[in-house]
């Protein structure tokens, strides 16, 4: 299996943008997000992307089929609950860029498409003018019963990249798990990295 990784312009992001959704409902219905996703969340979530003047959307395509998306975007164009921790640690949401999720399917994973995703990113940043980089990763308990035996958190490939969690800074964001009658809000730890 070949990958080629690319950012989509903007036309080419809103003729993928069901594909995007489904890869996101798919990849995040897995541990540790549990994301019970639907279309029509998605497509509204994801429109925040076409509307954005300073996103970006990298996908990773098998030939036609697009197999990973990352996104990524200017820290003041996302959820306010995001951006609050940074801001009440003094810093200004525009010095950050946000890297927003990256979804690949396990099949594609370990060939080296996160890095590139974090390169397309990190480059988008600088062209920016951005200072600093910056995403959140969901925490769960250690003996939550879904947790599968076999799971690797992805903590030793971000801090390879230069990235930190910030102690004790925390945002929440709210999804429905799997299973759940209702959306509750989840404990978000930042991570942290100057360009």
């Amino acid at each position: 299996m070949s990958t080629e990784v690319h950012v989509l312009t903007r036309e080419a992001f809103a003729a993928a943008l069901d594909d995007v959704a489904r890869l996101r409902i798919t990849v995040f219905r897995d541990w540790p997000y549990l994301y019970d996703g639907d279309l029509d969340y998605e497509r509204k979530y994801l429109a925040a992307y076409l509307e954005s003047q300073g996103s970006l959307v990298v996908g990773a395509f098998d030939g036609t089929r697009l197999v990973g998306v990352s996104t990524a975007a200017p820290m003041e164009d996302h959820a306010e609950e995001l951006g609050a921790p940074l801001l009440a640690l003094g810093y200004r949401l525009e010095e950050v860029y946000y890297c927003a999720e990256s979804v690949l399917l396990p099949e594609y994973r370990g060939r080296g498409i996160g890095h590139a995703f974090f390169d397309a990113r990190e480059a988008k940043a600088r062209a920016l003018g951005r200072t600093y980089m910056a995403f959140c990763s969901v925490k769960r308990p250690g003996d939550h019963p879904m947790r599968p035996a076999t799971f690797r958190t992805n903590d030793a490939f971000w801090q390879g990249r230069g990235y930190a969690p910030l102690p004790g800074v925390f945002a929440e964001y709210g999804w429905r798990d799997i299973g759940a009658a209702e959306e509750t809000r989840k404990e978000l730890q930042v991570w942290f990295r100057a360009l």
